[in-house]
Order: structure tokens, then C-alpha cells, then sequence
């Protein structure tokens, strides 16, 4: 039974991923924790997501935890993500990491940290999206550039990052199956006098608004026909199975750089 650490555990993310472990019995939550004055210390883990005391106080210092854990679940920032991952690099720890809006020289770091530890690094853990990455694979190269490409997404007020990192994710997959560099290739919004559509680009339309869970849409529109790919989560319990799978699936793999894809066998 793989012992896994929840970081952010006091957070949306962290209670879904506590309250769905419950349970199960390939994994344990043996360590629920949070950042230094977090209002929440101290408190019990279980309590906090809702569904009764675990015995489980939140705690603060990871490092004075690294003989109760084999995997750190991370869905939190990409600054306290990066010094996990240092942690964790040092100490052999495994990581999956869920965080949103690593910058390139970030992601660079993470996979030069799967040199030494086994990491699934995703934008997204939800078995769902990540179908749907495989079915845009299949349209982008069906379709190839005979279409215009918009990826639309949706996601709560709340939600810091724009576009989404599932919805970078899905520009990367098309733009990668058309022989495309998204660096190069992507429009973020439109204004004023545009011009003519380019149809090589790939467009990204972002709504922040309410307690969206995070909707996906991506529209391939040719002439006479348009195909709609969509992927809408109703609660972020998707995403909590699927990283908790991730981490079960983690425990004793080799060092290196793993998705859901490797995950889920596809």
C-alpha cells in the first residue's frame, strides 16, 4: 500500500483528494499538509473534508514528514510545488504534480528532477480529459489544416492561471499532431480590427466566472461542418480518482517522466 502526502490538503482540490482515498485500498493518506499560517493548522484532515476525524493533523513542514510518505500529491502552486520537488528530488520521493501555470523554465526543472525520482506530471487527472486528449489527437489528424481551431474553456472566479492548463494541454496535442509550435501558432483572445482568421492558428477563449469546475470545448470549423470535442466536469472528484490512481500507480516505478497516458495505457 503506496503512503501518499497531500499537499494543499486544506484546499478544493485537497479535501477531494482526501475524502476520495477513503476507502481504497491500494493507497493511505498519511500526511495532510499545508502552508506556514494556515489558518486550518493543526486541524484535523478528515474533518476538513467533510467526512469525520482521521486522526490526520495538518502540518506545515514537509520535510519533517519524509519518513511517513512514498508519493506527494501537489495541486498547489507552481513556487511551493518547486521546492517540494527539490525535497522530494534529495530524499527519493515520488511526485505527482497537478499544478497549473508552470512557465517553461519551471517544467524544465520538473523533468530534469525525473532523472532521479518518478514523476506524472499533468494538467489534468481526469480519466475523461484525458480521452479527450487522445480523440483530438485523432480529429487534428483526420482533419489536418483544413479546419479552424478554437479551444474554449471555462473555469470558477477563483482560478489564477489563464488559459487553463488543460487547455494548453490541448493546443499542445493539436498543435504537435499538425506539425505546429503552439509558441507560434496561438492567439490568446482577439480585438478590434483582426484582420482575416489565419487558419493555422489555434485560438484560446477563456471565461472566468461563478463555481465552474472547468469546461472544455474544442471546435474544428470547416466549410459547411463544424466537430465540437467537450469535456465538462461537475465536481473535482474526477480529478481526485485520477491522481490518487496516479500515485498508486506511481509507487516503485523507475525514475522518470510520466502522464496519464502512461497511466490510464494509453
Amino acid at each position: 500500500m503506496a503512503q501518499v502526502a497531500i499537499a494543499g490538503a486544506a484546499g478544493r482540490m485537497g479535501r477531494a483528494l482526501m475524502a476520495a482515498a477513503q476507502g481504497r485500498s491500494d493507497l493511505a493518506i498519511t500526511v495532510a499538509l499545508e502552508a506556514p499560517a494556515h489558518p486550518a493548522l493543526s486541524q484535523d484532515a478528515g474533518i476538513l473534508a467533510g467526512f469525520g476525524p482521521l486522526g490526520l493533523p495538518l502540518v506545515d513542514d514537509l520535510a519533517a514528514q519524509l519518513q511517513r510518505f512514498a508519493v506527494l500529491i501537489e495541486f498547489t502552486r507552481p513556487e511551493p510545488t518547486l521546492a517540494h520537488l527539490a525535497l522530494c528530488r534529495q530524499h527519493g520521493k515520488a511526485m505527482v504534480i497537478g499544478t497549473t501555470g508552470l512557465d517553461a523554465a519551471q517544467r524544465a526543472t520538473v523533468a530534469a528532477a525525473a532523472r532521479d525520482i518518478p514523476i506524472v506530471l499533468s494538467p489534468n487527472m481526469s480519466v475523461g480529459v484525458n480521452l479527450t486528449l487522445k480523440l483530438l489527437e485523432m480529429a487534428a489528424r483526420v482533419l489536418g489544416d483544413t479546419v479552424d481551431i478554437e479551444i474554449i474553456e471555462a473555469h470558477h472566479r477563483h482560478k489564477v492561471d489563464a488559459p487553463s492548463g488543460t487547455a494548453l494541454r490541448m493546443g499542445e496535442v493539436i498543435a504537435s499532431t499538425l506539425g505546429r509550435d503552439l509558441k507560434t501558432c496561438a492567439v490568446y483572445g482577439r480585438e478590434g480590427q483582426t484582420g482575416a482568421r489565419d487558419r493555422r492558428t489555434i485560438g484560446f477563449e477563456t471565461i472566468r466566472a461563478g463555481d465552474i469546475v472547468g469546461d472544455h470545448t474544442v471546435l474544428f470549423a470547416g466549410e459547411g461542418e463544424r466537430l465540437e470535442i467537450t469535456h465538462r466536469a461537475t465536481s473535482r472528484e474526477n480529478f481526485a480518482q485520477g491522481a490518487l490512481r496516479a500515485a498508486a500507480w506511481l509507487a516503485g516505478r523507475p525514475p522518470g517522466l510520466y502522464d496519464m497516458a502512461d497511466v490510464l495505457g494509453l
